[in-house]
């Protein structure tokens, strides 16, 4: 009866139907599909796309076809060719980048992350987790790890290694890391990486993908210097590469301060202190001298991917989507 419902939740909306998949195909599916005689290949198709919105991968396996219960409910399976379309992409997706995915996104400042990190994060559903968020949400929620986080920073410490993996402990206990993560701005150091490790380990997981994007640092000055963002949202600029619609030029060929606001909401943007030629020298140093030891750490595994991040957005995407599929070499 659960799997009959499972089949005719295909008439619901789209949200719907994903949400019905990922509830009961893990229970139902399998042994459905093992009752069920060969006869359609479309609907075996079919029932393999649905199979793999709720995380399981039968796409190589010799899916049988109907079942009574599927017998009497063609109409319900005769679905649009938009929504049995989407089902395919979603089933491609997911047998390209399943299992779980455990990401560590690296690259200097500058390199991309903040442009590719977010569209890696709608591409494959899940979270990209900033320690710097992790860490307020914690304190705010008065959870136990936080409450230890906020001891230390109000006694002006700076917040442990132990505290930091507790916070990503919990965090990614919630339902939005079921399918995996990406971790952003930790590990820093070995020492970070080798508890995070463990961590995972005492979960059952483990780093599946270290991705670096890697940009010259004689490029890197021109991106940084040029960078203006919206501090609210996060949203980045570039005089260059990705200016404002209200910027201005003055005469010296430097744009106008008071001209640089946000294209959605007219806010004044704004330069990062540590956006500087200066500032960007130190924070380089500490990058690749944090960096190198951790990639080193993660090489033997064969996890580390290294992508060219000094071309064209279309190409560097590529790059990355590359490097994320399973069995990438």
């Amino acid at each position: 009866p659960s799997f009959k419902k499972l089949t005719m939740s295909l008439s619901m909306s789209n949200t719907a139907l994903r949400n019905t998949v990922r509830r009961v195909a893990t229970r139902q599916f399998s042994s459905a599909a093992s009752k069920s005689s060969a006869s359609s290949s479309n609907n075996a198709a079919l029932l393999t796309g649905l199979a793999t919105l709720g995380g399981l991968i039968y796409y190589n396996q010799q899916v049988a076809a109907p079942s009574t219960a599927l017998e009497q409910s063609k109409d319900v399976l005769s679905v649009d060719d938009r929504i049995a379309a989407e089902i395919e992409s979603e089933k491609q997706k997911f047998a390209t980048y399943w299992p779980r995915s455990i990401l560590i996104l690296f690259g200097p400042p500058g390199a991309g992350k903040g442009t590719h990190g977010p569209k890696i994060e709608d591409m494959m559903g899940i979270p990209q987790l900033s320690t710097g968020d992790m860490l307020r949400a914690a304190v705010a929620a008065g959870t136990e790890v936080g409450k230890k986080a906020k001891a230390v920073m109000a006694a002006g410490g700076l917040v442990s290694d132990d505290i930091v993996v507790g916070i990503i402990r919990d965090r990614i206990k919630e339902d939005d890391c079921k399918y995996g993560f990406i971790l952003d701005g930790f590990p820093r150091t070995l020492v970070q990486a080798k508890a995070l490790d463990e961590m995972l380990a005492e979960e059952g997981a483990a780093v599946t993908k270290v991705v670096e994007l890697n940009v010259p640092d004689e490029v890197l000055e021109e991106r940084i210097c040029g960078r203006w963002i919206h501090k609210k949202s996060g949203r980045s600029y570039h005089i260059k590469y990705a200016p404002p619609k209200s910027m201005v030029s003055g005469e010296d060929g430097k744009p106008v301060a008071e001209s640089m606001k946000d294209d959605v909401t007219g806010e004044a943007l704004m330069q990062r202190p540590d956006d500087t030629a200066t500032a960007l020298v130190k924070r380089l140093g500490g990058y690749h001298s944090e960096t190198v030891p951790i990639l080193e750490h993660y090489a033997p595994k064969g996890i580390v991917k290294s992508v060219n991040a000094n071309q064209k957005m279309d190409g560097v995407w590529g790059e990355i989507l590359a490097a994320l599929a399973r069995g990438a070499k």
